[in-house]
């Protein structure tokens, strides 16, 4: 399968970024759960994009310059990083009261999202197999938020968080074809700053405590190299490929959860759990099924 436009598929560098990415990802979350305790989530989604901001223009300027902003797709790239920020401010609201490894449950139900829509918006085809999978990771999910009596109603926000990641991941695929990844995680800093700085006068709070500093300047870091590697996975396979390889960030929500917050998954949620990895798996495999080419030598 070849990638949209012309450049040919990558799918182990495409892996060895999703490595990349879910080690960062889950240092971002457990750092603005940790944060909530004291701060405003506009304020914890602020400094998560001024400092993406800040690493982007010391990465990416020095050598690209204002040429960094040259876009083919403008009303796209900024499309796509309006909904990240929405994806990251819902998310942020609702780690204040669902458990760290609860929330990254729940959000891998982003993967899922994608590959329904793949087709609309991609054009990559879904096969039979792979809607059944589907369905069967969306009732994973359940299992996780168990709905009724004692269901944590935050845990839907995350449902609508998994929703704006998804299409983000979309629009990402799409934009590879046109625009480089320094470019397009560039705008997602720009948008989001912009956008979250608007209210900042109103509700900033200046942190107490050295660490509390040292946490917020660690979001911008852990969001903003994270996504970039999430861009460049999107920019060399396919997204039904990619998305999968998300479920890697349980294992550190897991650990983070345990260690920073005292927090072990109850059977329920590793049940689900299991259920959308499996079902995430059995996506991978059916690509490769296909006779997608996968190299074994090493990743240069």
């Amino acid at each position: 399968m070849a990638a949209t436009g012309s450049r040919p598929d990558d799918l182990n560098k495409a892996v060895l970024y999703m490595v990349f990415a879910a080690s960062l990802i889950p240092m971002l979350n457990a750092s603005a759960k940790y944060l909530t305790e004291d701060y405003s989530v506009l304020q914890i989604t602020w400094a998560r994009y001024a400092g993406h901001f800040v690493y982007m223009l010391m990465v990416f300027v020095p050598y690209r310059g204002l040429a960094l902003l040259r876009s083919q797709q403008i009303p796209l790239q900024l499309l796509r990083s309006s909904l990240l920020c929405m994806a990251t401010l819902i998310y942020i609201t609702a780690l204040a009261f669902v458990p760290l490894t609860t929330a990254a449950a729940i959000s891998f139900t982003a993967p899922f999202i994608v590959t329904t829509f793949a087709p609309v918006i991609l054009g990559e085809r879904v096969s039979l197999r792979r809607w059944i999978a589907i369905t069967v990771g969306f009732a994973g999910a359940l299992i996780v938020i168990r709905p009724g009596e004692g269901m944590n109603l935050a845990a839907l926000l995350v449902f609508g968080s998994a929703a704006s990641a998804a299409f983000y991941q979309l629009l990402s695929r799409k934009l590879a074809a046109g625009d480089p990844a320094d470019t397009s995680i560039t705008y997602i800093a720009v948008t989001g700053f912009l956008l979250t700085s608007l209210p900042l006068p109103f509700i900033w709070q200046t942190p107490g405590s050295l660490l509390d500093w040292l946490l917020f300047a660690s979001l911008g870091f852990f969001g903003g190299f994270g996504h970039y590697f999430l861009v460049r996975a999107f920019e060399v396979a396919p997204a039904p490929f990619v998305s999968p390889f998300n479920y890697l960030q349980l294992a550190g929500a897991v650990l983070l959860g345990w260690m920073v917050f005292g927090q072990l998954p109850d059977l329920f949620v590793w049940l689900g759990s299991a259920i959308i990895i499996g079902s995430g798996v059995y996506i991978l495999y059916s690509e490769r099924a296909k006779g997608i080419p996968v190299r074994t030598g090493p990743v240069r």
